[in-house]
């Protein structure tokens, strides 16, 4: 009759330390994941800002959020610096800077983010001024049909109806994530139009004109749909 085999006396304290040292580092790695996180967006957005090609948008990223400049570099702006012209066809042009749009009231608006290239940022919370009151404030002359935003990044402009535009769920966005928008991310100010593909929330907000007809942004003059709406989106939602 065969020998049984001796059990190794080692191998159940072995198997015990393995099994504790892979728990440990998974323990180590969840730790680490924002932090880790954190440092590859830092490092995509400051290498999206000297990439002309956009290439760096397709790299992937944990947060969601892809990066992505129609232009080289855009500069930087904060609240010693930043302004926000509101013009066109209304009575009362008037120049905010971002201390005095942080001081309206400000609205909170969580929602899906979705953009043309597939990727997806679940219920987001954006926070700012609604265009309306801006728009209110300003005073649109009867003859007003549209708005057109323009961005400081010098290239990259966007189009709403007027009708679209007073919707309660489009902002002039100072908050993401609730915390300041960051550069990387369209900041300090940017368009949130929640109900649209997210081209439509132009990054890097300095210019709101009123104008008498829609003016297709950048990326309409390329193909895209001036009217991006999301495919479940309720397109006719009660104006703010």
């Amino acid at each position: 009759m065969a020998e049984r085999p001796k059990r190794n006396a080692e191998g159940a304290p072995v198997g015990r330390r393995a099994l504790l040292g892979m728990l440990a580092a998974g323990a180590a790695g969840l730790a680490a994941a924002p932090y880790l996180q954190h440092g590859w967006e830092g490092f995509l957005g400051a290498a999206s800002q000297v990439d002309a090609t956009g290439l760096t948008g397709l790299l992937p990223n944990p947060g969601g959020f892809r990066y992505y400049s129609v232009v080289g570099s855009v500069p930087r702006k904060n609240e010693t610096n930043y302004e926000l012209r509101i013009d066109g066809l209304v009575d009362r042009p008037k120049t905010y800077t971002l201390p005095e749009l942080r001081a309206l009231p400000q609205t909170r608006v969580v929602h899906d983010v979705l953009c043309t290239d597939g990727w997806q940022v679940d219920k987001t919370p954006f926070e700012g001024v609604k265009l309306a009151h801006l728009l209110d404030a300003a005073g649109v002359r009867s003859e007003g049909a549209a708005i057109r935003f323009t961005c400081f990044d010098g290239a990259y402009s966007e189009s709403l109806t007027l009708e679209q535009a007073r919707r309660s769920d489009v902002l002039v966005a100072l908050d993401m994530l609730d915390k300041p928008i960051t550069h990387e991310h369209g900041g300090p100010v940017r368009l949130f139009v929640a109900p649209m593909y997210f081209y439509k929330s132009a990054k890097w907000l300095s210019g709101i004109s009123v104008t008498d007809k829609v003016i297709p942004g950048y990326w309409e003059e390329r193909g895209y749909a001036v009217d991006g709406w999301l495919d479940d989106a309720d397109r006719h939602s009660e104006a703010a």
